[in-house]
This record gives C-alpha cells, sequence and structure tokens, in this order.
C-alpha cells in the first residue's frame, strides 16, 4: 500500500500527522466538549435550578440526560453504520442543540426534563468521533488519537468551570443552556466541513422496534437504580420504570434472536468484545464511586475523630482538579502504549492500576498527599480505561460495525457508573454517624466503599488478564499460517 507526502495511504488512511488530520482532530475534542456541556455542566447550577423549578427532584434533572443519552446511544450508533458516522454526528449535535434550547426557555419541570432527554443524545458523540478517527486513520496513529479526542477536552473543561459558574451568577442558569446550543450548533457545521463522511457503510435498515425495547429496557433499569433511593425503592414510579424496564429488555433479547439483522447480535459478540464491556463496566463504574467519594473525605476534619479528614491538612481543592488533569495525561498515553504493545495489554494496565490507586485511597482518606496521588492517579487510570476500551473494541469489530460496537463501551460505562455510584451511595448512607448532632459519614462506610471499588477493579483485572490471554491465543494460528 503506498503512502503519499501527505501522510495518507492510497485507501485514504492517514498514517501521520498533517494539517487535514490535525484539523480533524481539534473538531472533534471540541465535539466531546460539547459532551460535557450537556451532561455534567449543568451540575454546577443544580441548586439554582431546582430553586427556578420550585423542586427537589435533583434526580431528575441531574440523571435525564444521562440516562437518555443510554437510550440514544445503540440506535445512532445503528444508524452510524448504515447511513454514515459524519451525518449521525451532525444530527446528533442538531438534537442536542436543540434540547438545550428547550431546557433554556422551559416554564415548567416536565418540559425541561423533556429538553434534558433530548440534550441526552450528545452523549453519542464521544463513540461517533472514536469511529469516524478510526474509519479514516491507519490503526497504529488511530489508537494514539483515540486517546486524543476521548480525552483532550478536559483541559476545556476544567477551564470552563470557572466561566459557567460567572455567568451562572449573572444571568441565570439558563445561559449555559444557550451557551450550550450555541457550542453545539457551531460544531455540527464544523464536522459537515471538516470530517469526511464514512467510505464503508452497511447495508440494511434499522431496527426501530429493537432499538426502542433495548434503549427504553436499559434506561428503564438504570432509571430505578438512579431515582429510587430519591423517590423511595417502593413507590409506584420507580417500581413501573424497573418492571418496564426488565419486561423490555426480555423482550428484546426473544425478539432480536430471531430477527436476520437485529440492532445489536448478541449471537456475533464475541469474547474478546465481551470481556472489553464487563471490564470497561466495573473499572468506570469504580473511578465515579472514588470520584463521588472524594470531596466526601476533603469535607471532614481529622479533628472529628472519624478515623478519616482531609480539611484540616491545607487546600483540597486540588483534590476535584487532579482527575481532570490525569484524564489529559492518562488517554493519549494509553494511545501511544496501545499502538505499542496493544490494546488489550493497555486495557489491562490500566485496571491493575485502578486496582492499586484504589487500595491506596485507604491511605489517601486520612493522608493529603496520598489522596492528591491517588487522585491524580485515578484521573490517569480512567482515561487509559476509556481509550484502550474503545480502542480494544473497534480492533475486534469489522469496519461495517464500528459504530454499534463503540456505542455499546459507551453504554457499558453510562450503566458502571450509575450503578457502583449508587452502591456507594447506599453504603454511605447506611453507615452514617451522628457527631455532635449533626449527621456525616463513619469510617465504616468510607472504608466500605472503597473495598468494594478495589474489588471491583480487582476483577476488572482479572478479567483483563483473561482478555489479552484470549487475544494471544487467537492471534498465534494466525501468525503459524503466516509463517508457513
Amino acid at each position: 500500500m503506498q503512502q503519499s507526502r501527505t501522510g495518507s495511504t492510497d485507501a485514504g488512511l492517514h498514517t501521520r500527522w498533517n494539517e487535514a488530520l490535525i484539523g480533524l482532530v481539534a473538531v472533534l475534542v471540541l465535539v466531546n466538549f460539547v459532551v460535557d456541556s450537556a451532561i455534567t455542566a449543568p451540575l454546577l447550577v443544580l441548586p439554582e435550578m431546582l430553586d427556578h423549578f420550585g423542586t427537589n427532584q435533583a434526580a431528575w434533572l441531574n440523571a435525564t440526560a444521562m440516562l437518555a443519552g443510554v437510550m440514544w446511544a445503540p440506535l445512532l450508533g445503528k444508524c452510524a453504520d448504515i447511513y454514515g458516522k459524519r451525518r449521525v454526528l451532525v444530527l446528533t449535535l442538531l438534537i442536542s442543540g436543540a434540547g438545550a434550547l428547550v431546557c433554556a426557555v422551559a416554564p415548567i419541570l416536565w418540559v425541561f426534563v423533556a429538553g434534558r432527554m433530548l440534550q441526552g443524545a450528545a452523549l453519542a458523540a464521544v463513540f461517533l468521533s472514536v469511529a469516524i478517527v478510526r474509519g479514516v486513520c491507519a490503526p497504529r496513529i488511530a489508537m494514539i488519537i483515540v486517546g486524543i479526542v476521548t480525552s483532550g477536552s478536559a483541559v476545556l473543561n476544567i477551564a470552563s468551570r470557572f466561566l459557567i459558574e460567572k455567568l451562572a451568577m449573572e444571568f441565570g442558569f439558563q445561559i449555559l443552556f444557550l451557551v450550550s446550543a450555541v457550542v453545539a450548533a457551531a460544531m455540527a457545521i464544523c464536522v459537515r466541513n471538516v470530517v469526511p463522511e464514512s467510505l464503508i457503510k452497511t447495508p440494511g435498515k434499522i431496527d426501530v422496534g429493537g432499538a426502542l425495547l433495548l434503549g427504553g429496557g436499559i434506561a428503564g433499569v438504570i432509571s430505578y437504580v438512579s431515582l429510587g433511593s430519591d423517590l423511595g425503592w417502593l413507590a409506584v414510579g420507580p417500581l413501573a420504570l424497573l418492571v418496564g424496564g426488565v419486561a423490555a429488555l426480555a423482550r428484546w433479547l426473544l425478539v432480536s434472536s430471531r430477527k436476520p439483522d437485529p440492532l445489536i447480535d448478541v449471537r456475533d459478540l464475541g469474547g474478546p468484545l465481551v470481556l472489553t464491556l464487563l471490564v470497561v463496566f466495573l473499572g468506570a463504574g469504580s473511578y465515579q464511586s472514588m470520584l463521588q467519594l472524594i470531596p466526601l473525605i476533603g469535607d471532614v476534619s481529622a479533628d472529628q475523630q472519624l478515623g478519616y479528614g482531609l480539611a484540616d491538612q491545607g487546600s483540597v481543592a486540588l483534590l476535584l482538579a487532579a482527575p481532570g488533569l490525569g484524564v489529559m495525561l492518562g488517554g493519549p498515553g494509553a494511545g501511544w502504549l496501545a499502538a505499542r504493545i496493544g490494546p488489550a495489554s493497555t486495557l489491562a494496565g490500566a485496571v491493575m492500576l485502578g486496582t492499586v490507586v484504589t487500595i491506596g485511597m485507604f491511605l489517601g482518606a486520612s493522608q493529603l498527599p496520598a489522596a492528591l496521588c491517588c487522585a491524580f492517579l485515578l484521573g490517569v487510570t480512567v482515561g487509559a480505561l476509556g481509550t484502550a476500551g474503545f480502542n480494544m473494541a473497534g480492533s475486534v469489530a469489522s469496519a461495517e460495525r464500528q459504530g454499534i460496537v463503540s456505542s455499546l463501551v459507551m453504554v457499558m460505562v453510562s450503566i458502571g457508573s450509575v450503578v457502583l455510584n449508587f452502591v456507594g451511595a447506599a453504603v454511605l448512607e447506611s453507615t452514617v454517624v451522628v457527631v455532635d448532632g449533626e449527621t456525616t459519614n463513619s469510617a465504616t462506610g468510607v472504608f466500605s466503599c472503597i473495598a468494594i471499588a478495589s474489588g471491583a477493579f480487582a476483577i476488572a483485572a482479572v478479567l483483563a488478564v483473561m482478555l489479552v490471554r484470549s487475544t494471544r491465543l487467537s492471534r498465534s494460528p494466525d501468525l503459524a499460517r503466516d509463517a508457513v
């Protein structure tokens, strides 16, 4: 295959950096910044939103976009394989922007929630960006660029936090959604003009019924996990979501197994992909549960004699910034490493690092230097985990299935984050103690959360080692044939 001076092969794949590739990467990094503005940035103005709508149902405002994103993901991933990844990414950004406008002008809570459901489509931009990179770049450089694209927006996210808070104080929380809508529209234009359309497409049609069953089923079950603690586990609403979600998933499994072209062919997932998804589920969830715990530890002083606490050991503001800095290093670093030792080994290294670092939080719970180190390395872990997970899943999927396979990785990240966050919150809530008339988290709860996250990371590490072995075994016959 001949390589040109522009750094692309005769098949059109980029093999080294050039102006076109730099422009593409810059656009996709900014696209992923749109995801943060749609999914997580609104949490900064959560108290203002609750006051505006006169409600205490923070879960509806907090979780709706993520849950909707999980529902959108399989449908948009399949559409990308059939109709083209650029086209679907543009559509995704426009849907998200429209949702942001609805949120900005929403007169009542339920209109706002509907806007958040539309805005959640932005979650698909992450895996669509990955699929685009793998479609236009040779495998070795694609692995590095996936790390940059998925992690590069972290620096923009850190800087934007201060601007968001200032704008919200001056103009109200609605300004955040107006800005998100404008940015989404601008990036849709940039994607349309800069990103090339997919040359490889999958013939077929969208299984709309299967998409609704799968997405609705996943969203229903996760909604029960996310909202049950606020609304009541036995309340009619959460129970209806659980029952409906389980029924939808059961129906989807039954129906999809009979269709010749289902949304996701569970019979053709393969062992390596299943192991990858399980590792991502456990690793992402463990990281999120630790991220939830860090500010709680930072708000407690060791003088309270609870057995943990960092508030009296100096500034703990870096505890919240350290993971973001780690992500910026971990993502590109994992891409560089995967290009040399393979994505499976890189993924295994990421979860092993996560296991060690999470165990280190037993010391970090009471020692600020250890906590800062662990927080930074946890960021490195999650940056590497996401990059290696996408690279591994992409390496075992055909070119025609990159969109739907990448969407599965994003779904597992979301599900893992919600489930293990809930587990950690439930443990903390069930072990609280009263000190000087105030309810606070006990050392038993804090250290139990760390133990649960460490155990989940350890299980993920075992699965990752199995993944490395399975990929090596699958390559052995190919190597033997090449030798012959």
